[in-house]
């Protein structure tokens, strides 16, 4: 892992694990400057110092990034586009302790995938249960065209979701080869 993705990596962990950057340097043998100098990006720790973060971080930081990270990130963000929760997951949960890059651009990917999914059903469950109540209008003699604009008006959202999810596929992937910031709007944030 390069820097400056090892530098937040160690940072990520280090919060995750619950550690200072005075505790972690402690634990490692080196001095807090050291900490925030790598943590920061500014330099490239020493093998030693890499193996002994490794060790206290119980993640390895010595692995090389992986062959075709941006391949792999586009990937994952092509992907959303299929609403699939399942391909994603996988990339991510084979990739995400080999590149730091993977495995930020992945929970995005995966947050947006199952706050989609959870809204898709929603959907359902709302047509399933309002598809009965117009059948029970239209035979107490209600209007057939009103039942027939009410059909196509519960399916829109569906419709529009589907667009919705396509084009954040695509824009974000876009984005990500061009080194912009992606984003998911509308994501809930189950994985941090």
């Amino acid at each position: 892992m390069k820097q400056p993705d090892l530098g937040l990596k160690v940072s990520e962990v280090r919060k995750e694990k619950g550690f200072t950057q005075e505790q972690l340097a402690e634990f490692c043998e080196v001095t807090s400057r050291t900490i925030q100098r790598i943590e920061s990006g500014e330099v490239e720790p020493r093998a030693f110092t890499r193996n002994s973060l490794s060790n206290v971080l119980e993640f390895d930081l010595g692995k090389n990034d992986v062959e075709n990270e941006r391949m792999w990130v586009a990937a994952l963000h092509l992907s959303s586009m299929f609403c699939i929760v399942l391909i994603p997951l996988l990339i991510w949960s084979w990739l995400k302790n080999r590149s730091y890059q993977v495995d930020k651009h992945g929970r995005q990917v995966l947050n947006f995938q199952i706050s989609v999914t959870l809204a898709l059903f929603a959907m359902v469950f709302c047509l399933v249960i309002g598809l009965p109540m117009g059948l029970i209008f239209l035979d107490s003699g209600g209007d057939q065209l009103l039942m027939s604009i009410l059909a196509l008006v519960s399916v829109f959202p569906l419709i529009l979701t589907g667009f919705f999810v396509f084009y954040q596929g695509v824009a974000n992937a876009l984005r990500y080869l061009n080194d912009q910031e992606t984003r998911y709007p509308l994501s809930i944030k189950f994985l941090k």
